[in-house]
């Protein structure tokens, strides 16, 4: 598909978020929707994996699961009891009880009994399975019966015989070959996302691994010449927080991160990694904007990318990007591409759940979740033009707001359990807002991580 390249957003942003008037960018919801439709044509001509039942865990099915075998593979027994042969009583036969994953020893004809065990194969011609419970056993006389003296046991001949507790209904208690399915019945369609159930429904319908898309390949590329990646803040020099971060969030959301590197602020260091990259996505961090050693704009023209997305309304994080790269020349026709974060680190998550999020997931077949809706507990003050996404925690049915929302601030987001999407203008107490679920959401009704600050 051909996606309109969006107008040039203005560089440079005011101080005083009230004063500054509308910017030209992407909606929000649509700069979402540009990420998800790249995702679809990077996904295009990607061949499916097969994958081990024990490595698919988390991944989704490429292909539908179709069943390799009748489910069950043959008339089993639902329960422990006997197998029987037309109407009762029925004579039991001692030569050996019938047990899940043996061939019967015994085979009973008409008017006779065998033991069997719950998912052992049903003898042939079997009418029904009795439940142990709903039977009773009794030797069988060839005399009428008689009172013995004290202590002696009664004449026993002619075996054991078996008497029905309950009306038995031919049928009863056997699971037939193919009750749960046919083979090549469609169990699961494709798209389907690989659960613990999926695996044991895999497993029994005779796979040993799953068609799974690749894991799309993620380069992460940290650009700046001020960060530290070790030791105390000193002398204009800070943490790398977002190298840390990055690499573990974008596993979470299904990547195969290659590698993660550190770049300073230098053009054609960077133009040499864009360009040499071999993987499928490529996320930098930091010079989306217009400074002195804003170099991305700047890279993506010299290598030939087009801008899909220039800047989104959103905040933080709306100097971000998305750019389809050329081919891979060992990939001809393999859509790359490249997201732009910016280099404050609460903006940077905004990136991350604005345009990778959504890409990822095209890519990978899964589809993006959608968004809760929960009523916010407290007013939660907007941007005048443009969505805000703010960390928030489920406390029962309400979104609390926390603070430290800064685009550089951490101690919010660290806190949360989602974002919550703000309309601009903001939003009143009870408004019913989209939360975006983080990796490592709470379970709703937990108390709040300690330290949590709300507004």
């Amino acid at each position: 598909m051909s996606l309109k390249e969006p107008a040039p957003v203005p560089r440079g942003t005011a101080t005083d978020a009230r004063a500054e008037p509308p910017h030209r960018a992407t909606a929000w919801p649509e700069a979402r929707a540009v990420a998800a439709r790249a995702g679809d044509s990077a996904r295009a001509g990607r061949a499916p994996l097969g994958v081990p039942l024990g490595r698919a865990l988390g991944q989704v099915l490429a292909e539908p699961l179709l069943a390799l075998t009748d489910l069950p593979p043959f008339d089993t027994s639902a329960m422990d009891g006997w197998a029987v042969v037309g109407p009762g009583p029925w004579t039991v036969r001692e030569d050996g009880a019938v047990l899940a994953g043996h061939t019967a020893a015994a085979v009973p004809v008409a008017g006779e009994a065998v033991r069997i065990a719950t998912g052992a194969r049903v003898p042939s011609g079997t009418t029904a399975v009795v439940r142990t419970e709903h039977a009773r056993t009794e030797h069988a006389r060839t005399e009428p019966f008689r009172a013995e003296p004290a202590g002696t046991e009664p004449p026993v001949a002619g075996g054991t015989q078996l008497y029905a507790l309950r009306d038995v209904v031919p049928g009863q208690d056997i699971r037939p070959r193919g009750q749960e399915c046919r083979t090549g019945d469609e169990l699961l369609p494709a798209g389907t996302v690989v659960s613990p159930a999926v695996l044991g429904l895999a497993a029994a319908a005779g796979y040993d691994e799953l068609p799974v898309p690749p894991r799309p390949r993620v380069e992460i590329l940290i650009l700046g010449d001020e960060l530290l990646t070790a030791g105390l803040p000193h002398d204009g020099l800070i943490r790398d927080a977002l190298g840390p971060m990055l690499g573990p969030w974008l596993t979470a959301l299904g990547a195969e991160v290659l590698a993660t590197r550190r770049i300073g602020d230098d053009a054609e260091e960077l133009y040499a990694a864009v360009t040499g990259s071999t993987a499928d996505l490529v996320v930098t961090t930091g010079g989306t904007a217009a400074g002195p050693v804003d170099h991305l704009h700047g890279v993506l023209d010299k290598a030939g990318a087009t801008l899909l997305v220039d800047g989104v309304k959103v905040r933080p994080g709306h100097p971000m990007l998305l750019a389809r790269l050329g081919a891979e020349p060992t990939r001809p026709g393999h859509a790359r591409h490249l997201v732009g974060l910016p280099g404050n680190p609460l903006a940077a998550v905004s990136g991350l759940l604005t345009l990778v999020e959504p890409l990822l997931a095209a890519v990978s077949a899964a589809g993006t979740p959608a968004p809760l809706r929960v009523p916010v507990r407290d007013e939660v003050h907007g941007h005048p033009y443009d969505t805000r996404l703010v960390p928030v925690v489920r406390r029962g049915d309400l979104a609390v707001p926390l603070r430290f929302t800064g685009p550089a601030m951490l101690r919010g987001i660290a806190a949360a359990d989602g974002l919550a999407v703000v309309p601009p203008g903001g939003a009143s107490p009870g408004q019913d807002l989209d939360v975006l679920d983080l990796p490592w959401s709470t379970a709703e009704g937990a108390a709040p991580a300690q330290g949590a600050c709300f507004t």
